[in-house]
């Protein structure tokens, strides 16, 4: 969330900065609620001190001639009103703490501002193109004809098994989807440094509170029956990130002594797709299940800028080894994420749709999921704790990769050959056939 002393005084520049993600703030209404909180405080503290005050009237009552056991009395039933004043007061202090508390976590995060001005992903800047799309002289089949042909992707059994937005994969073309999960994980823990974590695949209402899914988007997340709250992730941002919530990293232990920290965690994710309905139902594109391999940094605030760079460099590097068209754009305020200040998006190209489709997201939040999970780090000079700053990137979606790795290196009788860089991880195999 942000910092409620910033928004206090800097209230009217807030409001400005995020227009540019087309939210308005409610001015008002945080004047009144702040206010409404400051002033059962104020109250409260006044209670307490008249408290303070009437006990110590008990001498000068017998001092008056009033007798001991009455002076006593007197003041009991005193102290006994205040009591219940400050109860009520007490109770009318923890409405307005959440009242304003909950206002505060429905506000987005700020925008940088070398973030672009724009309303939604027309407005995105495009920052780097690489690589050329290769050019076919036969007709180009999509990933879900090239699975069917082969009988090693089924959707139809999906259905069947669970329902729309599920698929069923087999042989070779499952062999790909894993070898791809593993040249992802070794490249980043050999190439790039990481540190592998393995993580639940179900986490708690305050991990989604931490990093900003709830409570905005709750409809987009499978929430599961009973008395647990679960939910499952939406991404291994999720439980990462959360790794270091109510922790004070060098204090921490479980591996957290210093920073920079840098994660990469391979799960499923899980999402609703709510308001997505008619968009990409064909295929792989947008599922309600999908493996991801995630890449988390956790960094002091003046290396953030640096190591979001970093970060969307290493998400790069795994389409380049695989020879996959890809262009970079910088999200416009419009089309910029809740949490994030903001981000790079990479897109792939997908011969079978003749265009760029993102298949990572690489973004930076500031403090803002820092404040919300209270993740603190111990600055060296001032020995003081202070907020990190964390980011997170796809390095990169499995599914997507698959589709761009399908399409691409489909040959004229339909057979897939297979990228030089994953024949290690699928037993030597050069060539998918028919």
């Amino acid at each position: 969330m942000l910092d409620i002393k910033y928004l206090r005084s800097h209230l009217e520049d807030a409001a400005t900065q995020l227009r540019k993600k087309y939210y308005e703030l409610d001015i008002e209404r945080f004047k009144a609620l702040d206010n409404e909180r400051k002033q059962a405080g104020v109250d409260s503290q006044n209670l307490l001190a008249e408290r303070k005050k009437t006990s110590n009237k008990i001498g000068q009552l017998i001092k008056d001639g009033m007798a001991v056991d009455e002076a006593k009395k007197t003041v009991a039933e005193s102290l006994e009103k205040i009591d219940e004043q400050h109860n009520v007061l007490k109770e009318q202090a923890r409405e307005a703490q959440e009242s304003i508390d909950e206002f505060m976590l429905e506000i987005p995060n700020i925008p940088d501002e070398s973030v672009p001005e724009g309303k939604d992903e027309s407005a995105n800047r495009e920052v780097l193109r690489w690589g050329e799309p290769r050019i076919f002289d036969y007709d180009v089949l999509d990933h879900v004809d090239l699975g069917l042909q082969k009988n090693e992707m089924d959707f139809d059994l999906a259905s069947k098994l669970t329902g729309s937005r599920f698929v069923v994969m087999r042989g070779q073309i499952a062999a790909m989807h894993r070898a791809l999960i593993q040249f992802m994980l070794d490249t980043h823990i050999e190439e790039h440094g990481y540190q592998e974590i393995y993580v639940p695949y179900m986490v708690n209402r305050d991990s989604l509170y931490g990093t900003g899914q709830l409570p905005k988007f709750e409809e987009d997340l499978f929430k599961l029956e009973g008395e647990q709250n679960y939910y499952l992730i939406p991404t291994a941002e999720v439980p990462v990130t959360n790794i270091a919530r109510d922790l004070i990293v060098g204090n921490a232990g479980r591996g957290l002594d210093q920073l920079p920290l840098k994660f990469v965690c391979h799960t499923p994710c899980f999402r609703s797709e709510a308001g997505s309905y008619g968009r990409d139902t064909r295929g792989m594109i947008r599922q309600h299940q999908f493996e991801k391999v995630e890449l988390v940094h956790m960094v002091q605030p003046d290396q953030s800028e640096q190591h979001l760079e970093e970060l969307v460099g290493h998400a790069e590097t795994i389409l380049q080894k695989l020879e996959l068209p890809y262009r970079k754009v910088v999200l416009c305020g419009g089309d910029l994420g809740f949490s994030a200040c903001k981000t790079y998006d990479l897109e792939v190209w997908l011969p079978g749709q003749n265009a760029y489709r993102e298949i990572s997201s690489c973004s930076n939040f500031g403090d803002y999921q820092a404040r919300r999970m209270k993740a603190r780090y111990r600055d060296n000079e001032s020995a003081k704790p202070a907020y990190l700053h964390t980011l997170n990137g796809s390095g990169l979606a499995i599914g997507r990769t698959l589709v761009a790795v399908m399409e691409s290196y489909q040959n004229a009788d339909r057979s897939i050959t297979v990228p030089k860089v994953l024949q290690p991880y699928m037993r030597g195999i050069e060539r998918i056939n028919d």
